[in-house]
């Protein structure tokens, strides 16, 4: 991802509430089935990790976005923000 564009969703994550809250567990198969669910709603989503989740938030946002297709934006802190494009959608034959 070219860094204009990375900037561009950066801002616009800001404003964007926490959509997948990842727990003390940490990165378990309802995150993941969670960050899938939003990311085919929306385009970019962002990802609140607990303070008691005993995971290194970088590599779990990695981990995470590799396992649905998607970037990791950014991290700051104990949120990360995530962008996966929607496939275009094909028009319907008549």
């Amino acid at each position: 991802m070219e860094s204009k564009r990375r900037a561009a969703l950066r801002a616009e994550a800001h404003h964007l509430p926490a959509t997948v809250h990842v727990g003390h567990s940490g990165v378990t198969d309802s995150v993941r089935a969670s960050l899938e669910d939003a990311l085919r709603h929306r385009e970019l989503v962002k990802i609140q990790f607990v303070r008691n989740a005993d995971v290194d938030v970088k590599q779990a946002a990695n981990e995470l976005a590799t396992s649905v297709g998607a970037e990791v934006v950014q991290v700051i802190g104990r949120t990360a923000s995530m962008f996966r494009a929607k496939p275009e959608e094909k028009p319907a034959k008549a």
